[in-house]
């Protein structure tokens, strides 16, 4: 048993230092996003901008009073709206 647990580490070791080779695609997640400024320069209320990107208003609204922070992919979601929000706004309207 341990003669076969200890016969994949190699493989392991050399999988995982394949993870160093990744190349320049490789996203950055900020650390902190301004939802507020986001909004504004869009132009948008919050009710507008929530309904928008299907983000629960609440939710907006600890973010921008900063009650909250926004988690990994929300942090994600604002960067791509903040770059690109027609694309968001294409990707999530209904069909």
């Amino acid at each position: 048993m341990y003669r076969k647990a200890f016969g994949k580490i190699p493989s392991g070791l050399r999988e995982a230092r394949g993870l160093d080779d990744v190349d320049s695609e490789t996203v950055h997640v900020p650390r902190d996003v301004d939802a507020r400024a986001i909004r504004q320069k869009l132009g948008l209320t919050q009710g507008a901008f929530a309904a928008r990107f299907g983000i629960p208003v609440a939710t907006l609204r600890d973010w921008e009073r900063r009650r909250r922070r926004p988690e990994g992919p929300g942090r994600v979601l604002l960067t791509v709206i903040e770059r690109e929000p027609d694309a968001v706004s294409r990707a999530l309207a209904r069909r």
